[in-house]
């Protein structure tokens, strides 16, 4: 049985037979502590209202850059507390994926060469032998001639 409602039993079971509230709590095998327990609101619930007020706005921010607004506000709040109801509440920022090829993210064609030593490619070639085994071959190429005469059928 949750709390609340051992106290709410307690209290009709103290009223119904007109008993004191320790003989009751022997009766049900309550703890006094149990039934005496008044529930405490959140002090910094209102700070932590307003810390995901901000949050929400500046998606970009950070626990740091939200303390100084907060502070900017007339908050006296510590960095350390700040960060943990951030913490708390997960407004923590994902991590941002690593940066690949600027070229491949925009697809923009790549410039073509038009003289000796301007442009170099590699590539990785593979096969598999008759026996099972691989032979693996980097391969450099140079601009050494233009390819404009290349047909195909």
């Amino acid at each position: 049985m949750r709390p609340v409602a051992r106290r709410k039993l307690q209290c009709r079971t103290q009223q119904a037979y007109q008993i004191s509230e320790r003989r009751a709590c022997s009766i049900l095998r309550s703890n006094r502590s149990t039934v005496r327990y008044l529930s405490v609101a959140d002090p910094q619930e209102s700070l932590r209202l307003r810390l995901r007020q901000l949050a929400a706005k500046h998606v970009g921010y950070g626990y740091q850059r939200l303390h100084i607004l907060l502070r900017r506000e007339g908050w006296p709040v510590n960095h350390k507390r700040v960060y943990r109801l951030y913490r708390e509440d997960q407004l923590c920022l994902r991590k941002k994926p690593p940066r690949r090829r600027v070229a491949c993210r925009k697809r923009e064609d790549r410039p073509t060469a038009t003289r000796k030593n301007e442009c170099w490619s590699m590539d990785f070639v593979s096969d598999q032998l008759y026996d099972g085994r691989r032979i693996r071959v980097l391969t450099l190429e140079q601009f050494t001639f233009i390819r404009s005469d290349i047909h195909r059928n």
